[in-house]
């Protein structure tokens, strides 16, 4: 027996709402960049650490100015870093403008973590794009940004 999320409606549309499709995409996604990160070598990394992977500069970041751009507090972006410099992809530094502050900076190997990431979600956006079609994907992509743009509005 099918439950209600599983149902199709009249049209032949599923019956999921679509925020939680967005989420079932990003889990299924993730997931999959996590196996691959895994199987080359760039173990331990979790969701979480993206808050990381994903806002900090070049030239290294402090931890408040992470806390900020990831929206997670200052204590919980601390315990991401701990473990990210733990599987050594990060390393905290002094601060030269200020001696009391840390700087923390992905280590050459979360450089190359973060390449590689880079790398698996373009190969699963490509796939996608093989199997729905390129003009599809374009259109989710737009259609997508704009629900973004309007969210934040």
């Amino acid at each position: 027996m099918a439950t209600r999320a599983e149902r199709q409606g009249d049209e032949g549309v599923s019956e999921i709402p679509l925020p939680a499709l967005f989420t079932q995409a990003k889990d299924v996604t993730l997931a999959k960049l996590h196996r691959r990160l895994d199987e080359e070598g760039f173990e331990g990394i979790r969701y979480s650490h993206g808050a990381v992977f994903r806002f900090i500069d070049a030239e290294g970041s402090r931890l408040t100015a992470l806390a900020e751009r990831s929206g997670l507090s200052k204590q919980a972006l601390g315990e991401v870093v701990t473990e990210l410099e733990r599987h050594g992809y990060v390393e905290r530094t002094t601060d030269p403008d200020d001696h009391r502050a840390k700087i923390i900076r992905l280590t050459e190997r979360g450089m190359q973590a973060q390449v590689a990431a880079a790398r698996i979600l373009g190969d699963i956006e490509r796939r996608w794009a093989q199997h729905l079609g390129r003009d599809r994907i374009a259109e989710m992509r737009m259609v997508l940004e704009e629900v973004v743009r309007f969210e934040k509005s």
